[in-house]
């Protein structure tokens, strides 16, 4: 039977059980796993499940569907952010067995099958929306187990502290897109194809893997170096934590999301983990130096600490709950935000900072123009 033909009465039943014993019923869909675990975190973007699926950002993670009908307008392979999702599982009130949407190919069960991963729908995604905001993100473990089987996998599932899941999505190798006069260096923390294409339209970029070395990037001569998202504790990341301080005063920098925690840390800042983290397409960013507010697409579990990132100013602050969401160097070349200016999926409030990257590269290429 494929995936497109399921009735809703030929699902088999599942349970969801949390770290903190709380057991939520529904039914097993997308690939047959009998245990899937990860930590659980809730998205609320109304729309682009299917890139939310297939971020990065989201590995060792079970994504929690805040939207009722997920999976209603299919998927569609111009919509993948990378080659195969990195989460561990989806969570959704009601999965939609028929798409309909002219530019669907395929259905969000096909596509969950297709690429291995478990999902249980039917949940009251209502109840575990409140109970994470409660207790803030808990690993879980979900599927057709037994429910004492599934409680004790969600007691041993680790949850992201202290774990470089950078190293499990990052490429193996540099590979080059566009072929603009400006050069542009970008880190693959666990880049979005978005964010790649974004780029791409400022110049020739190089997407290289989060082990480079300062020395091979100066080597390419970029007029610029973008620091991607990713996945996991920053403060697990030592490595590309120096080699960013190597970097600073040398080269423009633009950070994002981890990246922007990475380039705290590089700057002397510390970062700690958010209760339940920013997930969504639709939170409230003020930019300070004009007092607008965004209206922006985020994917963290963790942050910039207040005031910890000596010769820095903050740029931007999330208006609900007043953490650090921008911040600029006062000693280098460097600025970062905390969410996905890309937009994928979301509003397309910031992606001004594009060109605010685009302009410092110019301005340090000076009268020559770019290297």
């Amino acid at each position: 039977m494929s995936a497109e033909t399921i009735r809703a009465d030929e699902r088999v039943p599942a349970l969801l059980v949390t770290a903190d014993g709380v057991v939520f019923a529904g039914e097993a869909a997308g690939a047959a796993h009998p245990i899937a675990t990860g930590e659980l975190v809730f998205n609320t973007a109304m729309s682009g499940y299917q890139e939310v699926i297939s971020d990065p950002s989201y590995a060792g993670q079970v994504v929690a569907f805040t939207n009722t009908h997920i999976g209603n307008y299919g998927t569609n392979s111009e919509d993948d952010e990378a080659e195969k999702p990195f989460c561990r599982g989806i969570v959704v009130r009601d999965l939609t067995v028929t798409p309909s949407n002219w530019r669907a190919t395929e259905g969000l069960e096909s596509f969950l099958v297709r690429h291995g991963l478990p999902a249980i729908t039917g949940v009251d995604t209502r109840r575990l929306t409140r109970h994470l905001r409660q207790v803030g993100a808990v690993p879980c473990a979900f599927g057709t187990a037994s429910e004492s089987d599934l409680r004790a996998a969600a007691a041993s599932a680790p949850t992201t502290d202290g774990l470089d899941l950078v190293s499990g999505v990052t490429a193996t190798g540099a590979t080059t897109y566009g072929d603009g006069p400006l050069r542009i260096v970008a880190f693959d923390f666990g880049v979005k194809a978005t964010m790649v294409r974004q780029l791409a339209a400022l110049g020739t970029v190089t997407v290289v893997p989060a082990s480079t070395s300062a020395s091979e990037v100066l080597a390419q001569e970029p007029d610029g170096v973008f620091l991607s998202n990713g996945p996991g504790d920053p403060a697990a990341l030592p490595g590309p934590t120096g080699v960013i301080a190597d970097l600073l005063g040398r080269v423009p920098i633009f950070g994002i999301c981890l990246g922007h925690q990475l380039l705290a840390a590089a700057l002397g800042g510390t970062t700690y983990k958010l209760p339940f983290g920013h997930h969504g397409a639709n939170h409230p960013v003020q930019r300070l130096e004009t007092g607008v507010v965004e209206i922006t697409s985020q994917n963290h579990n963790y942050a910039v600490a207040a005031g910890s990132v000596p010769d820095a100013e903050v740029t931007h602050v999330n208006l609900n709950d007043g953490v650090i969401e921008g911040i600029r160097s006062r000693k280098a070349t460097a600025f970062s935000v905390q969410y996905h200016p890309e937009a994928a999926p979301g509003p397309h409030d910031a992606r001004y900072l594009f060109g605010e990257f685009d302009a410092l590269m110019r301005l340090s290429a000076g009268p020559t123009g770019p290297r």
